[in-house]
């Protein structure tokens, strides 16, 4: 089994995707550690929890990490997941408790007890944790087996703004240091993964709210985003970005596409921050330095979610 830690701003997309991690037993999850992002990192690590008990699959720790962003204000993504981030729908169980110690030491410190390249790292949110470790112990950081990142708008447009994508624009200079850090493979799955086909569309989500209580509990905390959506496309549909990026990391048979380019990442303080810009002609003869996974198998996406959501 390989062995994960699961990085994560829990919203409600992110909690399809620790839902799809949770039972997926091809891989053992070490550990959550929650981050401010969609919300701030208290109602992340209450919105991790609550999806744990929901599963009902199995209980890593979940630790604390990052409230704050390296140089910018948070700015959250209410409008999207609802002010708790899970749809406000009054789910989240605030009466669990996360687990003691801060979740930049446990990251380093499972790296250390475990063997080298044995542990993978996914991350569904800001990357401020990741950057914070990697500058607290950067050889350590070093004996992950790979990142893999929901971030970057890939190779489309952007989320946030017209070339951003919300996860790296809410911290880009934490993504600057994991791209400089000299790990290897850094995988960043772009928003564009959960575009076009690989969206739910109203037929395939009441499927899935009527199959059982994963599927309803997965659907219903997404509807703050399906109003979004009804506005853009005139029904039901979601663009599943995280389940998108876990659906990459634990099952690679549904990538597409996923080619090695130069990335930098931009911190200026102009309307363009936090986009991460690709080199995908390579013009600037730089050595590619990520991996940008940029559209997925949609029907063997699909089939994987389902699976993991028991959809029947």
């Amino acid at each position: 089994m390989r062995k994960i830690i699961i990085d994560t701003d829990c919203g409600s997309d992110d909690a399809v995707a620790i839902v799809m991690a949770l039972n997926d037993q091809n891989h053992e999850i070490l550990m959550f550690t929650g981050v401010s992002g969609n919300v701030r990192v208290d109602q992340a690590v209450f919105n991790t929890l609550t999806t744990m008990k929901v599963t009902g699959a199995y209980y890593p720790p979940v630790y604390r990490g990052c409230d704050e962003m390296l140089k910018r204000d948070w700015a959250g993504a209410h409008e999207e997941h609802g002010n708790d981030g899970m749809g406000d729908l009054d789910l989240v169980d605030y009466s669990l408790k996360a687990s003691e110690g801060d979740a930049v030491e446990k990251i380093l410190e499972a790296l250390r007890q475990h063997g080298d390249k044995e542990i993978d790292i996914i991350t569904l949110g800001p990357l401020t944790n990741i950057a914070k470790a990697i500058l607290t112990d950067p050889e350590t950081m070093k004996r992950v087996n790979r990142i893999v990142m929901m971030g970057s708008s890939g190779l489309g447009e952007g989320n946030v703004t017209p070339t951003a994508e919300f996860n790296i624009w809410q911290d880009a200079e934490a993504c600057k240091i994991v791209l400089e850090s000299g790990i290897d493979p850094l995988i960043f799955v772009g928003w564009d993964a959960c575009l076009a086909e690989a969206m739910l569309n109203p037929e395939e989500i009441r499927m899935i709210k009527e199959s059982g209580p994963l599927g309803k509990f997965s659907m219903d905390i997404n509807q703050p985003l399906m109003r979004l959506n009804r506005e853009r496309f005139g029904d039901d549909y979601l663009d599943m970005a995280d389940p998108a990026a876990m659906a990459a990391a634990l099952y690679p048979e549904c990538i597409e596409i996923c080619d090695k380019y130069y990335c930098e990442v931009d911190v200026s303080d102009r309307e363009t921050y936090g986009t991460l810009y690709v080199d995908s002609e390579n013009r600037s003869g730089k050595e590619a330095n990520a991996y940008i996974c940029s559209k997925l198998k949609a029907q063997l996406f699909k089939e994987y979610l389902y699976r993991q959501l028991k959809v029947k």
